[in-house]
């Protein structure tokens, strides 16, 4: 389940309530509305930081990190949250509702709520950091088993290839050129979560991203995801310069249709797509690059878009033959209205 931010708001203090609640039940350290209100008050700003709403350039910075040091500084992290957010709450239960003798004695953490808020803490980043390594909506689909058994559904695929990295490996070598494609997909996330799609997979200068169909078509959400990842690589221009000597850019391929996916593997799990969907979209990244065209979209997608939104425009390029398909497909290429 994904909470909009605004929603969040409120389900963080709930969750971290629960978390209190189960504390006071297995441990009896006083009045249950207590732990409710110390948990709400220590988990907000946890839950709010692992889901972007605070702290958000220092959040990616840490996720950037390698796994050992990433651990340590979000576990510090937590402790310093949980220790200022024992503080607070403790002032809030002794003031407002006097569920302590004194102030200084509410504020005194027992060693078993430190050890709760440590082990509830190191849980909540083993989930978070495979969620971050397999994707959110991966992981959220084998956490709960939806593609078990192989499920026919409708998706958007939209394979997203970086153009020029080859020439950037060869001028500056195939570690430079790692770390510039790991930073393009870094900066590919924030969009497409923004516009509630799922990263998928990497293949080598090329992510594939997909919606369900109620999601992308929704205001035409997969194809405002490409642009606006376009709009955020030209706004931090100067940034990707100095850095890299350039600034990224993209061909994107979309393409809408009926799949199976299905859960596959037993050591390594992953959520997999059979169709010719699949291989179409591939086709027509192929085909952006020979039409000189940066956004290439079937016009089977468009139908399923409806009307666009006034700032978005498609130019009919008509009807192309792609390798391993016997009809032609008629195509489209969008661009955005200054």
């Amino acid at each position: 389940m994904r909470f909009s931010p605004r929603w969040f708001y409120l389900v963080a203090p709930g969750l971290g309530a629960l978390a209190g609640l189960l504390y006071g039940s297995l441990f009896a350290v006083g009045p249950l509305l207590g732990s409710a209100i110390r948990g709400a008050i220590i988990g907000t700003p946890i839950l709010l930081y692992e889901r972007g709403l605070l702290w958000r350039q220092m959040r990616e910075r840490v996720r950037q990190l390698a796994t050992p040091l990433f651990l340590l500084a979000t576990v510090a992290l937590y402790i310093a949250l949980i220790v200022a957010g024992n503080a607070v709450a403790s002032t809030v239960l002794n003031r407002l509702f006097r569920f302590m003798y004194s102030e200084r004695n509410a504020m005194l953490m027992t060693e078993s709520g430190l050890l709760y808020g440590l082990a509830i803490s190191v849980l909540v980043v083993f989930v978070f950091r495979v969620r971050d390594l397999i994707g959110p909506g991966v992981f959220a689909n084998l956490l709960i088993g939806r593609y078990h058994r192989p499920i026919s559904e409708e998706r958007i695929f939209l394979f997203l290839d970086v153009t020029g990295s080859t020439r950037f490996a060869d001028r500056h070598g195939d570690r430079a050129a790692q770390a510039y494609l790991g930073q393009v997909f870094n900066a590919l996330a924030l969009p497409v979560s923004r516009f509630r799609g799922s990263i998928d997979d990497y293949i080598g200068d090329m992510a594939l991203v997909t919606w369900t169909i109620e999601r992308g078509t929704r205001d035409a959400a997969c194809l405002r995801c490409v642009f606006a990842f376009a709009e955020q690589l030209a706004a931090e221009a100067d940034a990707w310069t100095k850095r890299f000597g350039q600034v990224p850019e993209f061909r994107a391929a979309l393409h809408c249709g009926s799949v199976v996916t299905a859960e596959i593997g037993l050591e390594r799990h992953k959520i997999a797509y059979f169709g010719d969907v699949v291989n179409t979209t591939a086709r027509l990244e192929s085909l952006s690059k020979s039409l000189g065209v940066h956004v290439l979209v079937s016009a089977d997608l468009l139908d399923r878009i409806g009307p666009l939104p006034p700032d978005l425009v498609a130019e009919d390029l008509g009807s192309h033959t792609l390798r391993g398909r016997e009809q032609p497909l008629a195509v489209a290429a969008i661009r955005k209205l200054n």
